[in-house]
């Protein structure tokens, strides 16, 4: 990986956007913040000709090949304004599915059929996307490509075959609906489970700043947008005093802080400086006053009771808008057995780094006593917490720091697939390469320059092994999400299987994919404001 040059940041137009009133509105009531040329509103594009519908034939005989003979799991959702309860006495109005933070998990079982109602009661459009699953294509819930909006007081039914078992989620593909409250768990328990435990922990981490002091994540992108100025044509952020703000700095990645200089009264949640020793010079682009594990603060964590000696699978979702999370059991070591919902050769490790979108499972041997289960937001010098309790002893505070995190965390690349799921060897019939584009000065993300349009298409064919290059030439780093297919990385046979992978700074990822579920199917930076800002574009399938 090239280096490139420190990150070191300030908002010189953070002063007039907090003076601005962009961050003024309250999330409990609608916005009228325009999602920019980014918004899918609407009917879904007309398919270009020579291309899959997401609705034609092509899509409803790959769904009857699934043959779902298991067992229909039948749903209702309801997406609302709510007050959530993030713990310690802090309360803020959000938009969540129901009442809770995560949205109450959905469990179907492998080889069934999913079917779930999505009631909207928000003020504005939304969608549901069932992120990690290769399910049919007009379900896949991107609004203007594959289905229309769902119309604030409209509802919309999903249905679709769930063949692979594994641990996923859902959220809206709608604007910067992602970093409010609406995500929860989509777990599809295998009938065969081949391992052996005792107990579950879903473990959901998240970054949140929706109502707190009047911001929302609308007004967040307004302000990124404006962008800011860059030092000596380098397109990093102009140098200035670190200014940490209510973090625990330095350490497990370097720099953190809180709201930009210049801000009132906490208004503005830019980034000034977020420097991570995996992650580069430019950690994330957002101060979040809070990161949560299953929806609570570290001040009034949530707690998983065990017995000693009792065999956990944890399932861990990154569910953030911005943020990585480093993660750690403290006084415990965790085999890693999955990788968004895929087997691989299991290892042990202290530690995992999780990009937006990631998901891993882990089996530990429970201790006896009290432990931290401290997740650090990478790079910006904060932290979330949960406990597990097997026995008496002194509860973790905000500050403890599990010795676990101080090596260096496993990330994807240092895993295999496991046999059962590894992709055959073969050569690749299409390569696809793509260049990440984009910085902080203009905040114009992009593949190749070019900002996501609906009508973009990258053709691929109907049992067609395709490889796609990736090249990073920006000083950030990018989790990309592919929709409804799972790749392996790197070009050789045997890596794990993926939908989400992080590509470093100056950076090259490539991965192979077969071409086995036709339609529409997005690729994007799982970066929520990223992703809104362009870097995102379409695979299409050609007839």
């Amino acid at each position: 990986m090239r280096s490139l040059p420190t990150r070191r940041a300030v908002l010189g137009a953070s002063a007039a956007i907090a003076g601005s009133g962009l961050l003024a509105a309250c999330s409990g009531g609608g916005s009228s913040m325009d999602h920019g040329s980014m918004k899918h509103a609407g009917a879904p594009a007309a398919t270009p000709g020579g291309y899959v519908d997401p609705a034609g034939p092509e899509v409803k005989a790959a769904e009857a090949a699934r043959k779902a003979t298991g067992p229909l799991t039948e749903v209702k959702l309801t997406a609302t304004a709510t007050t959530l309860d993030l713990g310690a006495g802090r309360s803020v109005r959000s938009w969540a599915y129901g009442d809770k933070l995560p949205g109450q998990e959905v469990r179907a079982t492998a080889g069934g059929t999913l079917a779930l109602t999505l009631a909207n009661n928000l003020p504005e459009a939304t969608s549901l996307h069932w992120h990690g699953l290769a399910l049919r294509n007009d379900m896949d819930g991107t609004p203007g490509v594959t289905q229309r909006d769902i119309a604030p007081g409209g509802s919309f039914a999903y249905k679709f075959a769930v063949p692979h078992p594994g641990t996923y989620w859902f959220h809206p593909h709608s604007g910067v609906q992602l970093d409010r409250g609406l995500y929860a768990p989509l777990i599809i328990e295998d009938p065969k489970e081949p391992l052996s435990y005792d107990k579950e922990w879903v473990v959901v981490l998240d970054d949140w700043l929706d109502g707190v002091d009047g911001a929302t994540p609308d007004a967040v992108l307004a302000a990124l947008r404006k962008g800011m100025g860059t030092d000596a044509g380098t397109g990093a952020r102009p140098s200035s005093g670190a200014g940490a703000a209510g973090g625990h700095s330095g350490g497990h990645g370097g720099h953190g802080s809180g709201p930009a200089a210049g801000s009132s009264g906490g208004l503005s949640r830019l980034l000034m400086v977020g420097e991570s020793d995996i992650l580069g010079p430019e950690a994330g682009d957002v101060a979040y006053p809070y990161y949560l594990v299953n929806g609570r603060t570290a001040e009034d964590p949530s707690v998983f009771t065990a017995r000693p000696g009792d065999r956990i699978r944890l399932r861990i979702i990154n569910a953030g808008g911005d943020t990585a999370f480093r993660i750690a059991l403290g006084g415990h070591e965790m085999t890693v057995t999955h990788t968004d919902g895929f087997p691989v050769e299991q290892v042990k490790t202290g530690a995992l780094l999780l990009g937006m979108g990631e998901r891993y499972d882990v089996l530990v041997t429970a201790k006896d006593g009290v432990f931290p289960l401290t997740a650090l937001a990478e790079g910006k010098g904060q932290s979330a917490l949960a406990v597990l309790r097997t026995g008496s002893g002194t509860a973790p505070t905000p500050a403890t720091r599990p010795a676990e995190l101080d090596g260096r965390p496993l990330m994807a690349d240092q895993l295999k697939a496991a046999e059962s799921v590894a992709l055959p060897e073969r050569a690749p019939d299409r390569t696809i390469p793509l260049r990440l584009t984009g910085n902080m000065a203009r905040y114009n993300w992009a593949f190749d320059n070019k900002p996501y349009t609906p009508d973009q298409r990258y053709p691929v064919k109907a049992g067609e092994r395709v490889r796609l290059e990736f090249n990073n030439s920006t000083r950030m780093w990018h989790p990309l999400h592919l929709h409804g297919h799972t790749f392996a990385l790197g070009e050789g046979p045997g890596g794990a299987r993926k939908d989400t992978a992080v590509i470093l700074p100056g950076g090259r990822l490539t991965v192979d994919f077969d071409a086995d579920n036709p339609g529409l199917w997005m690729l994007h930076c799982h970066n929520v404001y990223h992703s809104e800002s362009g870097m995102m574009t379409i695979l299409g399938y050609q007839l």
